[in-house]
């Protein structure tokens, strides 16, 4: 994750020094904003993974003398299959919609979206899996 860290801080002050060209030139501040949120964001996820990296186990990708084949295996749980991405994305659709023709739709897909997230939430909390 090291690697990765240096790439979005890398990207960061790409955006800072593009936003500061920007600034200058254009003098308009909706662009130069974009821009800065867009460093702001970068340096966040790049301090989140060189932080994340000091406590995480060494990858193959950290290390200078790796192979391919050294990041090979189980990489983590990962749910095979899900209808609630379905339902969350049907759900914020309304919403969406709520917005452009009516806040009363919202009143429909304000249901769908507690269903879907709580669903999503205890996916796994039913059937064997269930702790007694």
């Amino acid at each position: 994750m090291k690697v990765q860290g240096k790439m979005f801080f890398g990207i960061g002050l790409f955006m800072l020094a593009t936003a500061a060209v920007y600034g200058f030139w254009s003098k308009e501040a909706v662009g130069s904003t974009g821009l800065l949120l867009a460093f702001c964001l970068c340096t966040m996820i790049g301090f989140y993974l060189s932080f994340t990296a000091r406590r995480a186990d060494t990858g193959a990708q950290d290390r200078e003398d790796a192979d391919i084949a050294d990041d090979a295996g189980e990489l983590g749980f990962f749910s095979p299959h899900s209808w609630q991405p379905l339902l969350l994305g049907a759900g914020g659709s309304l919403a969406f919609l709520g917005i452009i023709f009516g806040w009363w739709l919202l009143f429909f897909s304000l249901p769908v979206i507690l269903v879907g997230v709580w669903g999503w939430v205890f996916e796994y909390y039913h059937g064997e899996n269930r702790t007694q």
